[in-house]
Formats: C-alpha cells, structure tokens, sequence
C-alpha cells in the first residue's frame, strides 16, 4: 500500500475518533516552503507539510500524538523508467514525530509517567539550549535553530510541593539528522589533508554504538522549582553526543600529488551537568542557561600507506562549558525586542574550539495584519582580530495574515564572513523564501 494511502487512512481515523469521542480534540498546520538560491536563482526548497495532532484525555492519562505528512517536489529522474515510480516524481515522508501516553498519578498520588516517543524539552533560552540534550538535533533544515526529533523514552515525574523531579531514560540511541552538502562545511573541519596533495575522492564509515543498555542507552534527571518569583532547575545527563566525531583517517597515495582517503566517525559518550533560570525584571524578561560538558576522551588515528600511523587527540576528557544569556521586551509602541549572547553552538565541543554568538531579533506590527521580522546573528572566533575572524546573518521577514490562522512569509538569509568562520563557511549559500502556514 502507498504511503499516501495509509496516512490517509490515518487521518480519516483520526478524524472520525474525535467526532466520537468528545474527549478528543483534532487540530494541526499546512505549511508551505519554497527557497530560491540569489546567487543563481536555483531553487533549494519546494516542500509541503502536513502536521496532524491529535489529543485524547481518559480517566486519569492522556493521549497525544503528533504526525508529519512531508511531499518534497524535486523529480530525481535520470531514465525513462524512472517516471514509472511516483516516488521520483513527488517524495512522500511520514514521520511520526510523538506519540505518548500520559499515566497520571501513578503509583502515587505525586507521581506521572510518559511514555512512548516524545520530545523532552529542556531549558530556558530561546531555541538555543546546551541544557537540551536528550533528543537529537533535527539539521535538516539548518535554519530552523532548536530543532530537535522526539525519542523513544520513559519519563517519570515526582511533585514535592512546589518542586518537581523528572527521571528519563531512553533505550536507544538515536543519531542526529545532519544538514544537506552545501551546509555541512558550516558543522564540519576540513578534512586534514597533508600538505601539497589533491584529495581525489572521500568516504566514510560511522560507528552506531550497540544496542546494549551499556553502549546505547542515555538517562538523565531534572530537578525544578521557583525561587523569589524565578523558574530555575538543575539537571544531569549521561549519554552520547549525536553529531559524530572523526576518530580514524586512512590515506591512500595515489600519485605523488593525489589521495584517497577514507574516514571512521564515532559518537562519542558524554555527561551534562546544566542550570538554567528565568523571570523578569520589572517588565524585562530575563533567562540564562549554562551546561557543563564531560566528554569520553577520543583518540584519533590519521594512517598514511606507506608512511606509518600519527596518533593525535580527537577530543580529550576535560570539561567545558557553554552558555546562553538572554533578555526581551515590548516597547508601548509594539516593538519587541529579543537578544542573547551564546558561547559554544551546537556542533562545537572542546574547552578551545567554543565560539561566540549575538542573535538579535526586532519584532513590529502593522495595521493588525503586517508584521516586520528582522533577526540579526553575529559569530565571533577571535576577539584580538575580529575583522578576520567573524560572521554575521541577516534574517529579515515581511508577515502578512490575510485570514484568521493563516499568514504568508516572505523573507531572507543573508550570510558573510571570515572563511574560517562556521557562518563564513556557507556565505554563497544566501536565500529568499517564500512560506504559507494554515492552522487548523
């Protein structure tokens, strides 16, 4: 059976459920997205979504799930028979992106549990979190900063008067979903490649950690509260890093200025003690949030036939830390104003290879159906020689809304910098975009 087919089953199951069932509630988005590259006006994105939720409240538990229709409208085809397969022409994925049963007061009057596949969402800052760990990192789309998949997992909530704590664990490891080639520069170094060669071709191999409780499950508890009118918590998580991490390169000379070389990539483990807090200050709002990283000390082998084996450092096992401060606030004339300084993004580990970031965003209405949207992100590598060694993008957006639950998004990604920067790295990757969103 297709895969359209089915998940139109799914929604008409769904649908007839909560005419039944008055305890269930059917709600969701259509959302288009259409990207053009300035630089040659080639389009990057023609995609539509359709993301279904569905809420289902029984006795003392609930229901929740949350499913994705994705159609991606670039043909690959490349013969005559490939027009024979829908799936070149039009590509479907359905992803279930939650999908769990709430056990309140189970056990104990105090006690809930979660489980089945759900995103855990921890910490404070917007969008960009070093507190947020437990589900992997979504790149896909590498501007739609925080986004992460849900994880198969249990989740246990204990209530002590104002308090709560939370246990996680997850069975199995899950790996994050990287961006496409012409953004992977800005997650990855250059390979090392000897001096004076021409590296003719690449591959390589990754090493998915076994499915033992040992190797690929990850657990982690949070414990929060409020103090003097400021949500804080504290938190601790043992488990992997979900971007992989080269530990072997082997090059093969295949003339005296020409190699091959193929490469072995882990994930390594990993432990996270984090904080976070959040509150305002008089009519400011104000949030911080800062982890501690232990990471498993990774060896790397780089071996050259014919030559011998180097030994180096991948990553050792000394702690570093990365950190988020952040304010918002509503000016009378309806200006909203957000800005955070953020040392160390997502793809970066190690105490000397942590960055420093500025994103700022201005927020402005119009004529109750025109919104202005300006987002502004600075990356600085080096504060003794900033001019060679910073980024910047601009992300500027016109919103119009021309019915309840629907709007129409216009806008951009500007990028420049310094070539050893992550942004400077994908600066010819410059888009306009052009989205639809419906809810319902």
């Amino acid at each position: 059976m297709k895969k359209s087919k089915i998940f139109t089953i799914i929604i008409l199951l769904l649908i007839c459920v909560s005419v039944i069932y008055s305890e269930v509630s059917f709600n969701g988005n259509i959302i288009t997205d259409n990207r053009i590259r300035l630089e040659d006006y080639d389009f990057t994105l023609n995609e539509i979504e359709l993301i279904s939720k569905l809420n289902y409240n029984f006795g003392n538990g609930h229901m929740y799930s949350e499913i994705l229709l994705k159609g991606t409208y670039f043909s690959q085809i490349y013969q005559s028979s490939d027009l024979q397969n829908i799936e070149n022409i039009n590509s479907l994925e359905i992803n279930i992106k939650e999908t769990y049963i709430d056990f309140y007061k189970f056990i104990s009057k105090d006690l809930d549990i979660r489980i089945g596949k759900q995103r855990i969402s921890w910490g404070t800052a917007d969008k960009l979190n070093p507190t947020d760990n437990l589900n992997p990192d979504d790149l896909e789309d590498i501007m739609d900063f925080g986004n992460k998949m849900g994880s198969n997992s249990i989740r246990l909530t204990y209530y002590i008067g104002d308090y709560s704590l939370d246990g996680v664990f997850i069975p199995v490891f899950t790996p994050a979903v990287l961006p496409s080639d012409e953004w992977m520069s800005a997650f990855f170094s250059s390979l090392p490649v000897p001096e004076n060669m021409i590296l003719q071709s690449y591959s390589d191999t990754i090493i998915i950690p076994q499915k033992t409780i040992e190797e690929s499950s990850m657990f982690a508890a949070k414990l929060s509260g409020n103090i003097l009118k400021y949500d804080f918590s504290i938190s601790y998580f043992n488990g992997r890093d979900d971007i992989p991490l080269i530990n072997n390169i082997v090059i093969t000379p295949i003339s005296l200025t020409e190699i091959n070389a193929n490469v072995q990539m882990v994930y390594p483990k990993m432990q996270v003690i984090g904080a976070d807090f959040s509150g305002q200050i008089g009519d400011i709002g104000v949030w911080g949030e800062g982890s501690c990283f232990i990471p498993e000390k990774v060896i790397m082998e780089m071996t050259t036939i014919g030559v011998g084996t180097d030994t180096s450092i991948a990553i050792n096992n000394n702690p570093y830390y990365k950190y988020v401060i952040g304010i918002d606030y509503t000016f009378k004339n309806g200006l909203y104003v957000n800005g955070q300084y953020l040392h160390g993004f997502i793809q970066e580990r190690g105490e000397n290879n942590l960055e420093n970031y500025v994103m700022l965003a201005l927020e402005k209405k119009f004529f109750n159906d025109l919104q202005i949207r300006i987002g502004f992100g600075s990356e600085i590598k080096d504060y003794k020689n900033i001019k060679n060694n910073s980024a910047f993008i601009i992300m500027p957006e016109i919103s119009y809304f021309p019915m309840d639950n629907g709007e129409v998004n216009l806008g951009a990604y500007l990028i420049d910098g310094s070539d050893n920067t992550s942004f400077g790295k994908v600066k010819m990757n410059d888009e306009l975009y052009l989205k639809f969103k419906y809810s319902f």
